[in-house]
């Protein structure tokens, strides 16, 4: 009944919720963010495969500039990503716009998190598995480990996530990330600013 039902109902009630009560905060971001990023502007979309690999735009704060080399080449990411963005990233305030996604019904509060539409045909059948839930802002990776993980234990947490999903899960899942915020643990991965791409099993 949760699976099916209720976490739909607490998705919606959460996100609106949440939405009216941070205005003033997402106000004030947006804001800092535009100002911060070197003209870069506030706000990051992407396409990114949701639940049954169904295709949507995800909404984030942005995080880095878009400079690029002589050749007209993005940076990498860890020349790219500025001050503000390495701390929103650090507290997860990036997150905040994804709060939209849930409204709309792209996205739960708690799933897998939404990754790139390149990386579906590269995935095991297990692995794929990840995607019979809505991806979340947080989720069972995210609350064990997060960036400091493997992409293999990742997608191990992943379809445990969607093989056990239940409100005490749920809960339990807002618990640990709360935590791991405040903490700021498992940001980045152990060799990189940001998560290394995955470039499949073999």
């Amino acid at each position: 009944m949760y699976r099916v039902f209720f976490k739909r109902f607490f998705d919606i009630v959460l996100s609106a919720v949440a939405i009216v009560f941070l205005s003033p905060l997402l106000l004030i971001i947006t804001i800092w963010v535009h100002f911060g990023n070197k003209g870069a502007g506030a706000f990051f979309t992407q396409q990114r495969p949701g639940k049954n690999s169904k295709i949507f735009k995800v909404f984030k704060f942005k995080t880095m500039t878009d400079e690029c080399d002589a050749s007209g080449s993005l940076l990498p990411d860890a020349q790219r990503l500025t001050r503000i963005g390495r701390f929103f990233r650090s507290t997860s305030l990036d997150e905040l716009p994804q709060l939209y996604n849930v409204l709309k019904g792209d996205m739960s509060i708690i799933g897998p998190r939404p990754l790139l539409i390149k990386y579906l045909p590269l995935y095991s059948p297990e692995q794929a598995r990840r995607h019979e839930v809505k991806p979340g802002i947080s989720g069972w990776a995210q609350c064990n480990g997060r960036n400091a993980l493997s992409w293999q234990q990742k997608f191990e947490l992943d379809v445990w996530y969607v093989d056990h999903l239940s409100l005490k899960t749920d809960l339990k899942v807002i618990i640990l990330t709360i935590q791991k915020v405040i903490k700021r643990e498992g940001i980045n991965s152990a060799t990189a600013a940001t998560m290394e791409a995955f470039t499949g099993n073999n």
